[in-house]
């Protein structure tokens, strides 16, 4: 499902509640010539703001005032980029590796802390220090500065912090795989409504044109000059062509909507999108393709960053099996009044005159060896070993896949390279053959049928030009997925 289908569903309510209450906002001056009537009563008459129940003004999604704003196609991947959930929840996995990455390389160095403690127990015992044995006095004041300090095979190997860059890695490649994707998605909605636009202007002129030759068959007609079934025959084909204009019409309303989901969070469709299916860039060599690829290709770089973390998880499973060691340093004072300087506990009355420092420091040292866990350590390994091999194997399949699709998505950009050549060259021979289908009818060399069958010939023609110009634009857009911008 594309991201302007699934987007379309979810504003339904919204774009009814938008018709409703502006009507008219939808086909600004400039976007849309030859509208129809907006929905009112039988009488034609517009509903007032009073008959929209339960809605504020205020909530409606913003339908656009003013003059329009033009668009070309990088001004709606801006904004589109500003506005997709999922190119953008992408983005925010890349800045949470990030911050991993930064966490894992604060973890390599020493730790420094403070901590501040009144250690009160009862009084009133025999004892001076009162009534627990932890304590040599009824007041215990601490005040440590602790420096921290782990000793583990993660310090040693960088373990750690190279599988949080991998993670980044991988979660940037993500976040371009995503970008990618979005390029795709509003390449094929910014053409699409080009070529809507470009197919509601030949409906226009094939109806004008079905207007014409209805006159002139009437003309024909009153002069003796042709029958009455060229009439008849020109008036179905006029009949024809208006219905293929409000289709046309109502094709490029709903490109205008797939395009506007994409690029605004309030629905805003007062843009003009700037024609430039005829400045499309040309195809570089399969070698250039072929060579961008293995350098810039993001699947791949994915998968070769996921194998870097699936080894590093190896690595640290492991580790795991190996003895840590933990090393706190501690500076400050451990005293029965918080000072510098202070009296000694427990000692006679003459000794209370005599003060002792405060300040000492003593550093404890942690050996920690993994002795038993019922097969946990070992079962993690397992499974770290086991993602390393899947790892690995979504790596060469991704290898394969980057091949076939490359060879792929070439292939269609060739095509449609060399498509837009010939349907250009129909289109202008459809068009002279027209020209000329029509003098012959006036001289009464051609039927009504051949000049109907022109029309529509150039028509069709037209419209084939069109969609092979957005095809081979989107078909490059394909193509950067895999190799990048070029």
């Amino acid at each position: 499902m594309s991201i302007a289908a699934s987007s379309r569903r979810t504003l339904a309510p919204a774009i009814t509640i938008l018709f409703l209450a502006a009507p008219a906002a939808r086909f600004a001056a400039g976007q849309v010539t030859g509208a129809p009537p907006a929905p009112g009563n039988a009488d034609g008459a517009q509903p007032a703001p009073a008959e929209i129940p339960e809605v504020q003004m205020a909530q409606l999604p913003f339908a656009g005032q003013g003059p329009p704003v033009t668009l070309t196609l990088k001004d709606a991947l801006e904004r589109a980029r500003q506005n997709d959930a999922t190119y953008l929840s992408a983005v925010s996995d890349a800045r949470l590796a990030h911050e991993d990455r930064v966490q894992a390389r604060a973890g390599l160095l020493p730790a420094v802390s403070t901590t501040t403690q009144e250690l009160l127990t009862k009084g009133g015992s025999i004892l001076e220090t009162g009534r627990f044995v932890t304590n040599d006095g009824v007041h215990v004041y601490r005040a440590w500065g602790v420096l921290h300090q782990d000793l583990s095979p993660n310090l040693f190997t960088l373990n750690g912090y190279r599988r949080a860059s991998a993670a980044e890695a991988q979660a940037q490649a993500r976040s371009e795989i995503a970008a990618r994707g979005l390029v795709v998605a509003v390449t094929q909605a910014y053409y699409g409504l080009l070529v809507a636009q470009r197919k509601y202007g030949t409906a226009q002129q094939a109806r004008d044109q079905a207007q014409q030759f209805h006159k002139t068959s009437q003309d024909l007609e009153k002069g003796g000059q042709a029958a009455h079934a060229d009439v008849i025959k020109a008036e179905i084909e006029l009949d024809q062509q208006q219905q293929a204009l409000e289709d046309a019409r109502l094709a490029m309303e709903d490109a205008r909507l797939n395009l506007a989901v994409l690029l605004s969070p309030t629905l805003n469709e007062n843009f003009t999108a700037v024609d430039d299916l005829d400045q499309a860039p040309l195809l570089p060599s399969f070698s250039e393709m072929r060579d961008m690829a293995a350098h810039s290709n993001a699947d791949l770089k994915a998968a070769i960053e996921a194998l870097r973390v699936a080894r590093a998880d190896v690595s640290a499973a492991r580790q795991s099996f190996m003895p840590t060691l933990a090393i706190d340093a501690n500076y400050g004072i451990e005293a029965n009044e918080f000072a510098l300087r202070g009296e000694v506990s427990g000692a006679t009355p003459d000794e209370r005159r005599l003060q002792q420092n405060n300040l000492g420091e003593f550093v404890t040292f942690n050996l920690q060896f993994p002795v038993f866990d019922w097969g946990n350590l070992r079962s993690k390994l397992h499974q770290s070993e086991y993602r390393r091999e899947q790892a690995q194997v979504e790596l060469t399949s991704a290898q394969r896949k980057l091949v076939q699709d490359l060879y792929s998505s070439y292939n269609e950009a060739q095509v449609a390279s060399a498509a837009v050549d010939r349907l250009r060259h129909s289109a202008e021979l459809a068009s002279e053959s027209l020209r000329l289908t029509v003098l012959r009818y006036r001289a009464g060399e051609a039927t009504a049928l051949e000049v109907v069958d022109a029309q529509n010939t150039l028509a069709q023609t037209r419209n084939a030009y069109d969609d092979g110009q957005a095809r081979y634009r989107v078909a490059l857009a394909q193509l950067q997925t895999l190799t990048g911008s070029f």
